[in-house]
């Protein structure tokens, strides 16, 4: 335990996309308070996404960590789980990366691997949860943070918040609307995540 005049050690965080990462820049955003317990320590991604570009502007560190670059998927998911582990983090953050790990990522991080997904889960699993809920009628979607497990968008909640569906939405208002609260929600939740055992 810190002394009481000490701030606590920030929590180290990897953070993975694989698209504009405007989550990343939200929870990098975060991090700039100095009461923020956590601290962003590396991003990687599947591919060279413009994401990317948010921690390069801040000197971290970044990693691609291609499946075409590698023979398998199996290889790909031990390389990525070496990759991720080279920077010790406390916490992995899926950020609108967009492929499911295996795993040797989820033996390396169980309990603390983490993603965002622009629904109110269970409802809406899998890639195109603004288009599902908008095709189904939905009255009301939302944001869910949950633990990875080996399934699809099918691990523990941790928590989710609701946005309503408004009449003449298409895919792209909503999820444009589903995205400011996914943000919200997403550095809300890693802050509580880190603290709960301190």
């Amino acid at each position: 335990m810190p002394a009481a005049d000490e701030p606590a050690e920030r929590a180290r965080v990897v953070v993975l996309l694989s698209g504009a990462g405007s989550l990343l820049a939200a929870l990098l955003a975060a991090t700039d308070a100095p009461g923020y317990p956590a601290e962003v320590v590396a991003v990687g991604a599947d591919r060279d996404a413009p994401g990317l570009e948010h921690a390069r502007r801040r000197g971290l560190p970044t990693f691609v960590c291609a499946l075409g670059e590698l023979t398998d998927r199996a290889a790909w998911d031990r390389a990525l789980a070496e990759r991720i582990a080279a920077f010790e983090p406390d916490l992995v953050v899926s950020a609108g990366f967009m492929k499911i790990v295996g795993p040797a990522v989820l033996e390396a991080f169980e309990g603390r691997l983490i993603n965002t997904h622009p629904a109110l889960l269970p409802l809406f699993p899998g890639a195109h949860a603004v288009r599902d809920a908008l095709e189904a009628g939905a009255g009301v979607t939302g944001s869910t943070v949950h633990l990875v497990d080996a399934g699809v968008d099918t691990g523990p909640v941790l928590a989710q918040r609701e946005v309503p569906v408004l009449a003449g939405d298409d895919e792209a208002t909503l999820h444009e609307r589903i995205k400011d609260v996914e943000r919200e929600l997403l550095v809300e939740t890693v802050a509580e995540f880190v603290t709960r055992d301190r």
